[in-house]
């Protein structure tokens, strides 16, 4: 056991050929060159006065969270495009065509694992489903019960199809690579491990507090939110569901959190469950070198926010 006991809550993002962590007052990434040396990218976290206050209060904070992660993720994301990039050199035509394929394929698996398109994501996995249930399933029941059922299950196909379609790739692969390597790290250092490869790679992939948890409690919490409200038409129900989408999003993350507290309660850590399933997908085991990166992230975070602190 060290010294460096946990007195803080962090969480991440992987990004290309790297990972981000977000401190208490700094925001780090690191990426690997291809040379084996390690870049970083250090942001200052800057705090408005009433956005720490709505991040008080409960269904609001998710909101203002998943915002703040999307503006702040997309400085990091653009940076390790950026560095992977420069990283390429000069190439034929017909390469560069592969490599700008490969790069707008990983930036897509990057968008979703780090939540950066997760609006946008979201307005398409609120309309796209209640669409396809209607056309398919429309004369099915009479209860709008069995219909938002549907619509939760069209969802949770689409997006186990959309991980695995991208899974799939080289490029995606490494992402989830390094997206477990992130999870192996904050979840060594919360069990108050020094840490180095070794131990670090004794952790699982899979992490409670995860953004693909959130997402998977967005369409469960959704079906429930749903079923409260009636609608006439199917204009209507497109209408119903946008108008809901912040109380889904809200009530998401609150759940969320309410099951991450409850992870070491043997009878309680199933409702935690769904989230760990979806990460089954999203995360790979990482290399020791990938490790070494998310360890170095990590450990330059922490040492700028002690210097803030």
């Amino acid at each position: 056991m060290s010294d460096n006991q946990p007195n803080a809550i962090y969480g991440g993002q992987a990004v290309i050929e790297g990972v981000m962590f977000a401190g208490q007052k700094v925001h780090v990434t690191a990426v690997r060159r291809k040379d084996n040396s390690i870049h970083y990218l250090e942001v200052p976290k800057k705090e408005i006065g009433w956005v720490q206050t709505l991040k008080r209060i409960p269904l609001i904070r998710g909101i203002v969270g998943i915002v703040e992660a999307s503006a702040k993720g997309a400085q990091h994301l653009n940076f390790s495009a950026e560095v992977f990039a420069e990283e390429e050199g000069v190439v034929t035509k017909e390469e560069e065509k592969q490599t700008l394929t490969g790069r707008l394929t990983m930036i897509l698996g990057v968008a979703f694992v780090g939540i950066l398109s997760f609006i946008f994501g979201k307005f398409i996995f609120t309309l796209v489903p209640p669409t396809i249930e209607q056309l398919l399933f429309g004369g099915l029941f009479k209860n709008q019960i069995g219909h938002n059922l549907l619509e939760g299950l069209i969802k949770i196909i689409l997006l186990v199809a959309y991980i695995y379609g991208i899974s799939l790739t080289p490029m995606i692969k490494r992402l989830f690579q390094y997206h477990g390597a992130e999870h192996k790290v904050i979840s060594a250092y919360e069990a108050g491990l020094e840490l180095t490869v070794q131990n670090v790679q004794k952790f699982n992939t899979l992490h409670y507090r995860c953004g693909s948890s959130f997402i998977v409690f967005t369409v469960l919490v959704g079906v429930v939110i749903y079923s409260f409200f009636q609608y006439d038409s199917f204009v209507e129900r497109i209408v119903q569901r946008i108008i809901l989408l912040p109380l889904v999003i809200g009530v998401s993350y609150e759940v969320l959190r309410f099951t991450n507290s409850l992870r070491e309660v043997p009878v309680l850590r199933f409702l935690g469950y769904p989230g760990l399933w979806l990460q089954l997908l999203t995360t790979k085991e990482p290399t020791d070198d990938q490790v070494e990166v998310s360890i170095a992230s990590f450990n330059r975070m922490r040492e700028l926010d002690r210097q803030h602190l």
